[in-house]
């Protein structure tokens, strides 16, 4: 009897350790499975970020190059206000010239307000 025992018990601890090995072997493909599985959102979520940062980087480009047109535009537009300022400073000049040679003065509308 206490043979039969003892063989129950073997078969007993026998049949644990399989019991022990598969779960063993399902939690290590288990975890195989995980790692795989988030190695690979991981590499989709660099290639997104690295995407986005480009994109970003493109429009702070574009950007940057837009201020810079504006800038130069602008320089453009003053540039082009003060060679109309100097056209007609030296018009100016031209006339009071011309009037101080005749001895007139200039036609009403340039003095509005005084006469």
């Amino acid at each position: 009897m206490e043979r039969k025992l003892s063989m129950v018990k073997a078969w007993e601890e026998n049949q644990k350790i399989k019991a022990d090995n598969r779960a063993e072997q399902r939690m290590s493909s288990v975890r195989s499975w995980e790692n795989t599985r988030k190695a690979a959102v991981e590499a989709k979520l660099r290639t997104r970020e690295e995407k986005l940062e480009r994109k970003k980087a493109e429009y702070a480009e574009k950007m940057r190059n837009r201020v810079a047109m504006i800038h130069k535009e602008a320089e453009e537009q003053r540039a082009a206000v003060e060679a109309r300022r100097q056209e007609e400073m030296i018009k100016c000049q031209e006339m009071a010239a011309k009037h101080r040679s005749k001895g007139t003065t200039p036609a009403k509308k340039f003095l509005g307000c005084f006469g």
